[in-house]
């Protein structure tokens, strides 16, 4: 199984809360895949709660394991459908996004994506 993390997972990785954590770890192995954008949200979370230089850390940290999607103009238009679609943040938008074309797995616990219905395999990490 191919894996997508949303920033929702690799935060609560992070912070170590199950079973979100367990499950994250056991897939970084393998380099999941996540939209740059995510990974932009793990970096002004982290920012905002630990500072720059922490938040730089940890971003370079898992730039190293992670294959990072490009918001090419193709994946830009299908997370705007995504978004156009469902109620839920642009960013989570991308993850559903990002999911799809990789036909991967999407990590997630936000209520936005987990009870939308799309068209993904959806693991809920709550």
């Amino acid at each position: 199984m191919t894996a997508c993390l949303d920033s929702w997972a690799v935060l609560r990785w992070l912070n170590g809360v199950e079973p979100a954590y367990s499950r994250v770890e056991a897939v970084l192995a393998d380099r999941p895949v996540m939209s740059w954008i995510n990974l932009g949200e793990v970096y002004y979370v982290l920012w905002r709660a630990e500072g720059p230089e922490k938040a730089g850390e940890v971003v370079a940290a898992l730039r190293a394991g992670l294959a990072l999607d490009a918001p090419t103009p193709d994946r830009t238009l299908a997370a705007a459908l995504v978004k156009a679609q469902h109620p839920m943040a642009y960013a989570d938008a991308f993850a559903v996004a990002t999911a799809a074309a990789h036909q991967a797995s999407l990590f997630t616990g936000d209520p936005e994506i987990i009870d939308a219905d799309l068209p993904i395999d959806i693991l809920d990490l709550r």
